[in-house]
């Protein structure tokens, strides 16, 4: 068996005060902010002060007993803020520590934790990080699951755009179609369609640069609930088409689902 710290000693890098910070949560995940390049802020975020140390050591939950090696980062001080509702929170200032790409979003460990605490001293638990696999590339989003399968969040559409992810774009390129946006915090429904150009890839690109894509109810519902709610959205397909479908036959596709889904009542559209 490997350990973890074995192969990060082999670098050079020494540990003396550090915690070991098991990373779950939600919306977005720290994986889809780690595919994101945005899981250094997401980390930085605290609701206590859990980083009285001076590195903390980044693990990213993929299930049951198995974690992603997410970097070590050193701890540069925190800002105390406050929230709308006045409860307190710790915005840390930290920075991922050189030399170890070989190891970050690829080495996969085996730890057994089973309690709740996140945030773990060290020198305690860091000789139970057992590597199960060294993937070749670090890990992000995997390939395009099917048109029945399609079920991305707001963070992981923006890593599959910027990417470029071959398969998913190949796919989502060569069909028209009607889709389904819903916002995760209320379960309203919005429903769009695409046709010529790219496809349904073009249309959901839009959407990755602003949050709204231009329709005018969701640039409302972010101008009410700031740009940051858009990581509620979920992207779903509802239907694909020929890409040579007519725009008239595609609209009325979109129509229908309107109804099914009477997003037009309860929902987000307004036509």
């Amino acid at each position: 068996m490997i350990k973890l710290m074995d192969l990060i000693g082999l670098t050079g890098i020494e540990l003396v005060d550090f915690k070991i910070h098991c990373a779950t949560g939600s919306n977005p995940t720290p994986l889809e902010a780690f595919f994101d390049g945005a899981f250094k802020e997401w980390q930085e975020y605290q609701n206590q002060k859990n980083f009285q140390c001076e590195h903390v050591f980044s693990l990213i939950h993929l299930g049951q007993d198995r974690w992603l090696f997410a970097g070590i980062y050193a701890v540069k001080g925190f800002t105390p803020k406050q929230k709308e509702d006045g409860k307190p929170y710790y915005l840390y200032s930290t920075e991922e520590v050189e030399g170890l790409k070989h190891l970050t979003g690829r080495a996969v460990v085996r730890f057994n934790k089973v309690f709740r605490a996140s945030y773990l001293r060290g020198e305690k638990y860091s000789d139970n990080l057992i590597v199960e696999a060294s993937r070749e590339k670090r890990m992000t989003i995997g390939d395009f699951p099917g048109f029945n399968s399609v079920l991305l969040s707001f963070a992981m559409l923006r890593t599959m755009v910027r990417e470029a992810n071959p398969s998913w774009r190949t796919a989502l390129t060569n069909v028209a179609g009607v889709y389904l946006i819903t916002d995760r915090s209320d379960g309203r429904h919005y429903v769009g369609s695409a046709y010529g150009g790219d496809g349904i890839w073009q249309r959901w690109t839009s959407y990755t640069k602003d949050g709204h894509g231009g329709n005018a109810e969701l640039r409302d519902l972010l101008r009410e609930r700031g740009e940051n709610h858009a990581q509620n959205f979920q992207f779903s397909l509802l239907e694909v088409c020929d890409l040579y479908s007519s725009n008239d036959y595609v609209i009325a596709r979109e129509t229908y689902w309107k109804q099914v889904l009477m997003s037009r009542e309860f929902g987000l559209n307004k036509n």
